[in-house]
């Protein structure tokens, strides 16, 4: 990027990876780009605005650019509004230490990756990457975020019935609804046929929360899971390692679905859902011309 030296770039890069590290499961861009500002604060250069554009700095701009070759090469993963570092990008972030070696290596997979792409400098592509890359992604991590915080604000028991709504849309006959009142573990029952005679059922619970669910919060929930029973637990908030660890390695049929991976089903299934379903959480198709895809 014009203005921006090789080793800033890797400097910057390395912030990035330096806060993710130790997140398995990422950080929100935006919550990214504070923490690197206190690791790698801004140089004069990057502290101004573009000049055609007040009010807008060039820092956040740069960091976002100067990953670009990083994401391509498979090192940082962007996707639905988070960054993570992948297993990957753990190993060259040990494996080249410095600033330059970093950035280097990022490049040449980025070329790797442009493959039969007509050659271009280092400043041309990322330049060409400006305008779609970024602009696309700050955009997909603006519609996260206003779905996130939609469904923040969403009551418990209308977020209960989104997820009622979802199952139906993908075929199953949502049986049983708990009503408001004490939580009893259960929210939600469901069946592969009308009259509930096949095996096997569904038992759903649903959690609208900012807490992850930790691992005893899951076993209390395995305790309602019979042995011919599928479990579904729900948490807008996630879940701890702990808590993955267990599911993974529990011999019932038990799926932890978080608020990204429900989103990306409702968006699935969107044209299956019933009207009054979709008006739940009623969603748009934006499209963007990606000629560096």
């Amino acid at each position: 990027m014009a203005g921006t030296g090789r080793k800033r770039r890797g400097e910057i890069v390395r912030a990035v990876f330096q806060v993710l590290l130790d997140k398995p499961d990422g950080l929100p861009a935006q919550e990214v780009l504070r923490r690197v500002e206190t690791i790698c604060p801004p140089t004069a250069f990057e502290q101004q605005d573009y000049p055609n554009k007040p009010g807008l700095r060039r820092y956040e701009k740069t960091v976002r650019f100067s990953t670009i070759s990083s994401a391509k090469a498979g090192w940082l993963v962007k996707a639905n509004g988070r960054w993570s570092v992948s297993p990957l990008g753990k190993d060259a972030y040990t494996k080249f230490p410095t600033p330059e070696a970093f950035i280097d290596e990022a490049w040449r997979l980025y070329k790797a990756w442009a493959g039969t792409r007509p050659p271009v400098t280092e400043e041309e592509a990322e330049e060409r990457e400006e305008a779609a890359s970024t602009t696309i992604e700050e955009a997909v991590e603006s519609a996260w975020s206003g779905i996130r915080d939609y469904v923040a604000k969403m009551p418990p028991y209308k977020f209960q019935d989104l997820v009622a709504g979802l199952l139906r849309a993908m075929g199953y006959h949502v049986s049983w609804v708990a009503p408001p009142g004490p939580d009893r573990g259960l929210d939600i029952i469901a069946f592969s046929d009308p009259l509930g005679a096949q095996a096997p059922r569904i038992k759903v619970q649903v959690k609208r929360q900012d807490q992850s669910v930790n691992a005893e919060k899951f076993r209390s929930f395995l305790s309602t899971i019979g042995e011919g029973d599928i479990g579904i637990f729900v948490c807008s908030g996630g879940f701890t390692s702990d808590a993955e660890t267990e599911a993974r390695h529990e011999k019932r049929r038990v799926t932890l679905i978080t608020l990204e991976a429900l989103i990306e089903l409702w968006i699935r299934h969107y044209d299956r859902l019933a009207e009054e379903d979709r008006q739940r959480l009623p969603l748009k198709p934006v499209y963007f011309l990606a000629q560096t895809e």
